[in-house]
């Protein structure tokens, strides 16, 4: 049975820096792509960052020079450096793993063709908060 459980999350002041992490338990798979994703209320869920089993990472045009995604496959973990945060990124974030999945005729990378998309994502964790405050 895979689980995620997020952690990190919180209230920082503009400007702050935070860092969300996730365990991933019981998946196995050996192509596969994590991920990050946030939502507010009321609006759709939206990709953010996200790292494919080779390496390869890809964010989101809002995230790119603020955010650093990373897998820590010794321990299992997917990571979430945040800087420079502002009220626009209050959001819950979710981690979110694929099952196998491969990509065939591209060389693009599974992680920027799939990442930042929600229906590749077989499971979730249950969400973390994070609030920024100007």
């Amino acid at each position: 049975q895979v689980q995620l459980e997020e952690s990190g999350g919180g209230s920082v002041q503009a400007g702050g820096s935070l860092r969300l992490s996730c365990v991933v338990s019981g998946h196995n798979y050996r192509s596969y792509i994590l991920g990050w994703f946030r939502q507010v209320p009321g609006k759709e869920r939206e990709g953010v960052a996200a790292v494919d089993s080779n390496g390869q990472t890809t964010y989101a045009e809002f995230a790119q020079g603020r955010f650093t995604v990373s897998e820590d496959s010794a321990k299992s973990a997917l990571y979430l450096q945040m800087n420079s945060l502002g009220p626009e990124d209050t959001a819950v974030y979710y981690c979110a793993a694929t099952g196998l999945v491969a990509l065939h005729g591209t060389p693009k990378s599974m992680a920027s063709v799939l990442g930042l998309k929600s229906d590749p994502y077989k499971y979730w964790g249950q969400g973390t908060q994070v609030t920024v405050s100007s």
